[in-house]
């Protein structure tokens, strides 16, 4: 399914977006369960996507902090929604990202018009 979607998305700047967040969560549950060569093989090719313009690795910053620490005090109903996802939410918002990659059913349940792909 990603391959699809990669191939739809072509080579356009912007079209893929992830966090630094986001890949801390990755890069840990990779060398916890994936062989070291495979789970480094992989985040090295995430880097060179990286370098080449295919993906484009946002930052959370200071502010970025802040806004998803409100988040997290406005969603205090919703305790399961980590606070990297919080994060992605202030990202999406910010870059005008409204469609995601995710097993996390919750995108679609805060209300702020995030799709999940497929």
């Amino acid at each position: 399914m990603v391959h699809r979607l990669r191939a739809e998305a072509g080579p356009r700047p912007g079209a893929w977006v992830t966090t630094d967040y986001v890949l801390d969560e990755t890069i840990t549950r990779l060398f916890a369960r994936v062989p070291f060569v495979g789970a480094r093989r992989f985040c090295e090719a995430i880097f060179e996507s990286s370098r080449l313009g295919l993906v484009d690795i946002e930052h959370v910053t200071p502010e970025r902090f802040r806004f998803a620490w409100r988040m997290r005090v406005k969603y205090r109903d919703k305790t399961e929604i980590s606070f990297t996802d919080l994060t992605s939410f202030v990202v999406m918002r910010e870059l005008g990202v409204s469609q995601v990659i995710t097993g996390d059913a919750h995108f679609e349940h805060v209300g702020l018009g995030f799709r999940k792909l497929p």
